[in-house]
């Protein structure tokens, strides 16, 4: 088995697939994105200008979703990311989406905002980020509601994905007093390895952060 994946600490979707991988103690060959020759690399491999990339024998994998559900495929280990039944499955694909779609997404608009050299919309941009996640949080309540991970008492590629969005969505937009339920998920999830160990892989990197990291996690 030959694995390398070409990823940064800091970014999310990167995180999302290591936490995949060391949840099943997957080896692979970390090459990260500021050693020198790896964003070249990475840029050959797939020249659209996202991470992370995995290269498995030779088989270039993208986009973090498919990375883990391959991994999962032909790597499968102690921990089913993915489960055997198919409407289960399809629960697990749904809340990847909806964390990556609504919860991600949204806090990523005022985060590019800031990047910009202008940044001319960076309160709008932030004022649309708070109602977006708001209304994200409010239905992750009650959709989590007697659950310990996002889709039962299983952790699956889900949390892999709820992990770093809600992480940096909370960063951006804390989650509220009104949201108990979705703060003590976001700590379970701090508290698995896994994540807790991207957390402090991606501790000195802090400082790129465009709109301040807080003082917390």
């Amino acid at each position: 088995m030959s694995l390398t994946l070409y990823s940064h600490p800091f970014s999310s979707y990167c995180q999302k697939v290591l936490i995949a991988l060391w949840e099943n103690e997957i080896s692979f060959t970390y090459r990260h994105l500021e050693e020198p020759g790896a964003a070249e690399e990475r840029a050959a491999l797939w020249p659209l200008g996202r991470f992370p990339v995995l290269v498995d024998e030779g088989r270039t994998i993208v986009e973090s979703s498919i990375i883990i559900e391959h991994l999962a495929l032909h790597h499968a280990g102690a921990v089913k990311l993915l489960p055997e039944d198919r409407n289960a499955a399809l629960e697990v694909r749904f809340m990847d989406r909806f964390f990556d779609n609504y919860v991600m997404t949204a806090m990523q608009v005022p985060v590019f905002e800031a990047l910009r050299a202008e940044g001319g919309r960076k309160e709008a941009a932030m004022a649309e980020a708070r109602q977006a996640l708001d209304t994200a949080y409010a239905w992750l309540e009650t959709r989590l509601s007697g659950r310990t991970w996002a889709v039962g008492e299983s952790f699956t590629m889900a949390d892999c994905a709820a992990a770093p969005s809600l992480f940096y969505a909370d960063w951006v937009h804390q989650i509220g007093a009104q949201f108990p339920t979705l703060r003590a998920y976001r700590s379970r999830l701090l508290a698995r390895p896994s994540f807790a160990r991207a957390v402090e892989e991606a501790r000195p990197y802090r400082h790129y952060f465009p709109l301040g990291a807080p003082d917390r996690d």
